[in-house]
């Protein structure tokens, strides 16, 4: 009886089994530019070269710059558990590292020089920076990064400028800024570089036009970002000896033309970029997006 059973059974199998097998899923993988090798998520990538490199590679590297930016996808837990990796290793070899985030706006340092040097509480802390209203993203991402830094008693250095600001400057534009509201920006605003207005129209793409009208508007907005965070990064690295590790949103620093490049206009410091990149789809990454990509998942 048992046999009886089993023989239809195989049968059955033989004859239907192979009409429902799907064909495997092609791997998710990354090249650099026209190069034929591929990469895999959990890689770190020297664009350059082309070759995958190796952690302590990338730290021996990384360390031999002034500056150097660390991306993230905010949302990405991974990207910030690359950015505590990178901080702890670097201060290992360099302890009077400084540290600049664009998660704090320049009005709040001394609130953040209390947390950090003065042994303030979190809760409070995080009240008086009003970290849901000013950034919003779930602070238990950035925890680890604050945490390391106080326990090491690392100057943090807040970079970006006041939220409420930028807003009114992509919903007026720069000219819609009282006279005080402009003295707090950069006086040199570079909005003419064709590559980075490119790169910064394909994300306007993505909003919704309705609250955010005008294009340059937005462009200016952008701008302003940027060229306030690296006004911060070179004031302090000005007036403070050592080097400084940046953290920031990838489209800050991806190509350079954001922080980096505006940064180097100010002051003359090497450095260097990290792009965390969550690989969601097979792609040929441009070998000038950065000078490292450190691959994770979506």
């Amino acid at each position: 009886m048992i046999v009886r059973l089993i023989v239809p059974c195989f049968l059955t199998i033989l004859v239907f089994g192979c009409a429902g097998v799907k064909p495997m899923p092609q791997p998710i993988v990354a090249s650099i530019g026209e190069a034929q090798e591929v990469f895999h998520r959990n890689q770190i990538l020297d664009l350059a070269s082309g070759k995958s490199i190796s952690f302590s590679e990338l730290l021996d590297r990384l360390s031999s710059y002034d500056l150097i930016f660390v991306g993230e996808t905010h949302t990405n837990p991974e990207h910030h558990l690359i950015q505590v990796q990178i901080l702890q290793a670097l201060l290992l070899q360099t302890p009077s590292l400084a540290v600049g985030m664009e998660f704090f706006q320049q009005d709040q340092q001394a609130v953040l020089d209390r947390y950090i040097l003065e042994h303030g509480k979190e809760e409070a802390f995080l009240e008086e920076v009003d970290w849901k209203g000013t950034w919003g993203y779930p602070y238990h991402f950035y925890r680890p990064l604050l945490l390391e830094a106080k326990q090491q008693g690392v100057r943090v250095v807040a970079l970006n400028a006041p939220r409420d600001l930028v807003r009114k400057v992509a919903r007026e534009g720069l000219d819609g800024l009282e006279e005080a509201e402009r003295a707090m920006l950069p006086r040199e605003l570079d909005l003419d570089n064709e590559a980075h207005r490119d790169y910064v129209r394909r994300i306007y793409e993505r909003h919704d036009h309705e609250t955010l009208p005008d294009f340059e508007f937005f462009y200016e907005a952008q701008c302003v970002w940027d060229e306030t965070m690296a006004r911060n990064i070179a004031r302090f690295m000005a007036t403070h000896d050592g080097k400084m590790v940046v953290f920031s949103g990838n489209g800050h620093i991806v190509w350079k033309f954001g922080i980096p490049d505006r940064t180097q206009r100010r002051i003359p410091v090497s450095l260097v970029t990290l792009v965390p990149y969550g690989l969601r789809e097979t792609v040929a990454l441009e070998s000038d997006m950065a000078d490292y990509v450190w691959l994770t998942a979506p």
